[in-house]
């Protein structure tokens, strides 16, 4: 895996949407692959957390019958958190500020999760 043009897409996200804050990208089972945060955000917690709200979020829909899981957001008193879903095997966690777009993230961020999603596949 070319870690280095992950790390470049993520910084490239935060760079081209206002109020994106930090990104993290895990394996489904919670380790981290690679994070660009602030300080005070534990990447490897972080990984470990959304990866059992996608598992959640992916059983909900399942139950619901509603296809497959593309992402899940939960709106914050100061933020946003959005979690991708990279494949069956990854995922992508985006933070956001209160002055973040979050139909803009979810419009312009599928680039971004493309490529990495093609990093991660050519890591293999």
């Amino acid at each position: 895996m070319n870690h280095d043009a992950m790390l470049a897409e993520m910084r490239g996200l935060r760079e081209q949407i206002t109020g994106v804050t930090g990104t993290v990208v895990a394996a489904v089972d919670g380790l981290l692959v690679a994070a660009d945060t602030g300080d005070g955000i534990d990447p490897h917690s972080l990984a470990a957390v959304a990866a059992a709200g996608l598992g959640i979020a992916r059983r909900t829909v399942t139950v619901a019958d509603q296809g497959a899981l593309d992402q899940a957001v939960a709106y914050c008193s100061r933020g946003y958190t959005a979690v991708y879903a990279l494949g069956d095997l990854a995922l992508m966690v985006v933070l956001g500020d209160e002055g973040l777009d979050i139909g803009r993230l979810h419009s312009d961020s599928q680039p971004t999760l493309d490529r990495i999603g093609s990093i991660l596949i050519e890591g293999e």
